[in-house]
């Protein structure tokens, strides 16, 4: 044990898992020291609503600081963490080095490439604020350029936007966009012909929701589709290029817009770091969230391999919140010289937003769909969602989107203030260039 006066406990990562384990370490019998790359935390399920211009990216983002200011034996680093010596229980950063006597690794997930060629390069993802923004401009930027392109293929190639992947954030993604478009943006451009616009989601599989009741994934093709999504099953991508995604089946979409939402993996790091792992990157730890040979560090959340009943738990936020706590709790157990528990997961369930009035839900063995799963969304995401003053704004801007039909964020950022799109649309192959196979 370390000669400090208090034991030293280092969390990495301030998602979910992080902060609740911050939470659950209020002692001043230990001192915590919360290390991040942003000094904000990041309400991830509703970046998809920022990217559609229904919130700002303040009103899903909260200052980690003001989360503790209340936790005096807590402290803050803004830092990029380039190694981590398990050994010498030591972590090093872009600012400092950090020694430690508990470890927890809480780094979250990015999405998932798959190793299909020009994903990387050409596609839109949603794995935080900046590429939220990102899209939201560029979605904004297409219309204002179809509303002056005299090509009608050009035209076409703006207005059409494919979502790739039929998980619940593509699904999300795909109902906000139709209402964004004919709701808000067939109003700003009386000028275009909407009938050109199309919403494209591509799914590999059979199913969209592939772990939810075959009702509710038949319930959210249905909804889907009278909305004016074009659901694109067992349709799996073979490459992206500038202007256009290629299927296996010979098929091009010309697009501007693919968003790629094909599921989550680790950090590459974890593994160059000499962390054990498994399946996609995770990190193999024991039940009680100890990682093998390192009873000191635990790992929680997206991050953390652990299954039950022979399958891996989530990658969900409720997991992550579950899974810090839990750490935190086996480190005072630990203190005080008793075993650590393992972990046990309680489900508290899955939705999905479909659109306005529209979503799926399971709860336990109960699945239902429609308004009364809708209301239970909002209400959990607001109930998740930190801060007064956020839970306020948001629940305005709602209720302003659901009675006017007007998304208020809807304003492109000055080009430099966030990070650039993957293509922009200067740069987009030209139709002819990328039209030599059957469009979608």
């Amino acid at each position: 044990m370390s000669k400090q006066k208090r034991p030293q406990i280092v969390i990495i990562g301030a998602g979910f898992g992080g902060l609740s384990a911050v939470q659950s370490l209020a002692s001043p019998a230990v001192e915590v020291l919360l290390i991040d790359r942003n000094n904000y935390h990041t309400f991830s399920p509703m970046l998809y609503q920022v990217a559609t211009a229904e919130l700002g990216a303040e009103q899903i983002a909260y200052p980690i600081r003001n989360v503790l200011r209340k936790l005096p034996n807590v402290r803050f680093l803004q830092a990029e963490v380039e190694q981590i010596n398990l050994d010498q229980r030591m972590v090093a950063t872009d600012r400092t080095a950090i020694a430690y006597d508990f470890l927890i690794l809480a780094t979250g997930s990015i999405t998932q490439l798959l190793k299909v060629p020009g994903v990387a390069e050409y596609a839109f993802r949603l794995d935080n604020l900046k590429q939220a923004i990102a899209l939201r401009n560029h979605i904004l930027r297409c219309f204002e350029q179809a509303a002056c392109e005299p090509n009608l293929e050009r035209r076409r190639q703006l207005l059409t936007f494919a979502i790739i992947g039929g998980g619940p954030t593509g699904i999300e993604l795909a109902g906000a966009l139709v209402e964004l478009i004919h709701n808000s943006l067939k109003r700003d451009y009386p000028s275009l012909d909407f009938r050109q616009v199309k919403v494209l989601l591509v799914q590999s599989g059979s199913r969209l929701l592939a772990d939810m009741p075959l009702r509710s994934q038949r319930y959210t093709e249905r909804q889907l589709h009278r909305m004016g999504v074009k659901v694109l099953l067992d349709a799996r991508v073979n490459r992206i290029t500038p202007g256009a995604v290629h299927l296996q089946d010979g098929r091009t979409i010309l697009t501007a817009s693919p968003v790629w939402t094909v599921g989550v993996q680790v950090h590459s790091l974890l593994e160059q770091w000499g962390l054990p792992t498994a399946d996609k990157g995770k990190v193999t730890v024991l039940p009680t969230l100890q990682v093998p040979d390192y009873p000191e560090v635990y790992g929680v959340g997206d991050l953390a391999l652990l299954k039950e009943n022979g399958q891996p738990l989530p990658m969900v936020a409720p997991a992550a919140i579950q899974q810090g706590g839990a750490a935190a709790k086996n480190i005072q157990r630990q203190l005080k010289g008793k075993q650590p528990v393992p972990f046990k997961y309680w489900n508290k369930g899955t939705i999905a937003m479909i659109g306005r009035n529209a979503a799926a839900a399971q709860i336990s063995k109960l699945s239902f769909t429609g308004f009364s799963a809708w209301l239970l969304w909002l209400g959990v995401h607001l109930v998740y969602l930190p801060g007064f003053r956020n839970r306020l704004q948001v629940l305005i801007d709602w209720l302003w989107d659901y009675f006017l039909r007007d998304r208020p964020a809807r304003f492109v950022l000055p080009q430099g203030a966030i990070a650039e799109s993957p293509t922009p649309l200067s740069e987009l192959g030209s139709v002819h260039q990328v039209h030599n196979r059957q469009s979608a």
